[in-house]
This record gives C-alpha cells, structure tokens and sequence, in this order.
C-alpha cells in the first residue's frame, strides 16, 4: 500500500513504575511525536484497610498515567486545530 502515499510513523510510550509502600506511582513517555515528548502521571494508594496487591496498584497508576498522556493529547490537538481554523474546538472526543 506504500504506492498509495501512504506513510508508517512510529510514536513509542516508555512507562515507569515507583512502588514506595503503599503508593504506586507511574510515568508514561510517548516519545516519537513531533516537538518532543509529553509525560503522563499516575498514582495509586492502597487503602489501609485493603489487602495490598502491587499488581492491581500498577494497574491503576499505569492506567491514570496513560489516560493522562491520552488528555494531554487532545488537548494539543485541540489547540492545533483551533491555531489553523481560528475557531474553537466543540468537540473533540469521539
């Protein structure tokens, strides 16, 4: 399908968890987009009255890392969109 004008980009996501006690925390990289890289972050905490499980808390912190990363992203596209029309973006989410 290359003779269609078609092109393959490649955008790689790093993510990092810190587990320090009770506390799981994580980062999420996305690098490979133009004009550098943008960071999402995650926590999760154990509730003291809950069985502590690291799995389900990186889980949780990779999650609210990459939904962070997913907010950042719309929200620059957004802002692209509205920079080239000179208009707001109503809506954006599918």
């Amino acid at each position: 399908m290359t003779g269609t004008g078609e092109r393959t980009k490649t955008w790689n996501t790093e993510i990092s968890i810190v587990e320090t006690g009770s506390e799981v925390k994580a980062e999420a990289r996305l690098r490979g987009k133009e004009g550098g890289q943008i960071v999402g972050a995650g926590t999760a905490r154990c509730n003291p009255t809950d069985e502590n499980v690291p799995a389900i808390g990186d889980e949780l912190a990779v999650a609210r890392a990459l939904s962070d990363l997913s907010h950042q992203l719309l929200s620059r596209a957004a802002h692209d969109i509205e920079v080239r029309t000179a208009r707001p973006v109503e809506r954006l989410h599918a």
